[in-house]
């Protein structure tokens, strides 16, 4: 049930007395891709917070990724969460998604230096994947991904590009070790890409999770249809400082998740479908060649 304003208020007044914001002087319900309830704030210096409620695990897990990352710039600031983990307390990243966002080569490699290779190993339980579904290893997270993809795609694809992606799953993922894990955002898609004067500035909205590295920085070359090519890819790759691969397995790393990018698509953006399926077309032709 959303909490009424006399409630936020009141918590608002609690944080003004913790000194954690001055006076607030505009509360606007924000809607976005989270399931909580999020409120833009603005003080009597035009400084301006998200003050959000959720579920007190999903909370606890973003307030812990952004206390490990609180040296990451493209992060908000996380500024208090409450004991119970109920609602927290961050800065507010100026901009707008999706568009203005200059080239994939530039974001992606910002994105590169100053979020991925701060990332740090995940110390926590022999568990891999989302929290809130750990797997037992990173292989079955894959597997199970697989899965629901491709119920997802069904005949939008040919059955050869089902079985040829399968058959990549035990080849990539079938002996990764425990010490590849690190804490990672988990949703790193352009719908989270905050930019400004066609610059990358903010990183929102981490779904926290333990895997390789790589899998951030293939999913956020992934999330968008456009720039999907080697000269991208590569450029931005050369710049991670741990977690990288040969070129070979790269290409097939994108393969797989260009693949569930399109079954994501197809249940949340169908619109989208035309430039995935062209990129993927295109990416086919980027591994003929590499087999060749």
């Amino acid at each position: 049930m959303p909490l009424i304003t006399s409630e936020v208020q009141a918590i608002i007044d609690e944080l003004r007395d913790l000194k954690k914001i001055e006076a607030i002087t505009s509360m606007q319900p924000l809607k976005g891709t989270t399931d909580g309830l999020v409120f833009l704030l603005e003080d009597i210096n035009q400084a301006r917070y998200i003050l959000k409620f959720d579920d007190p695990e999903s909370m606890g897990l973003v307030s812990s990724f952004l206390t490990t990352y609180e040296d990451a710039s493209l992060l908000p600031r996380l500024l208090y969460a409450d004991d119970g983990n109920h609602y927290m307390l961050y800065t507010f990243q100026e901009g707008t998604t999706h568009v203005n966002r200059g080239t994939k080569k530039a974001w992606l490699s910002l994105l590169v230096k100053e979020q991925l290779n701060k990332y740090e190993p995940y110390t926590g339980d022999e568990q891999w994947g989302r929290f809130q579904w750990p797997r037992e290893s990173w292989l079955e997270f894959n597997e199970i991904s697989y899965e629901q993809c491709k119920a997802n795609i069904a005949d939008v694809l040919p059955e050869e590009d089902h079985r040829f992606v399968k058959e990549l799953i035990p080849k990539l993922y079938g002996n990764a070790q425990l010490d590849e894990r690190y804490l990672l955002h988990g949703d790193t898609g352009i719908h989270n890409f905050v930019f400004r004067d066609n610059r990358l500035v903010g990183v929102i909205d981490p779904s926290p999770m333990a895997g390789p590295i790589l899998y951030d920085f293939c999913y956020a070359f992934c999330s968008s249809s456009d720039d999907i090519n080697e000269d991208t890819l590569f450029t931005a790759h050369a710049l991670l400082e741990r977690g990288g691969v040969e070129h070979a397995q790269l290409v097939e790393e994108v393969a797989f998740q260009l693949y569930c990018r399109i079954g994501i698509c197809l249940r949340h953006h169908p619109d989208d479908l035309p430039g995935y399926l062209t990129a993927w077309s295109d990416w086919k032709k980027v591994l003929a060649k590499q087999i060749r």
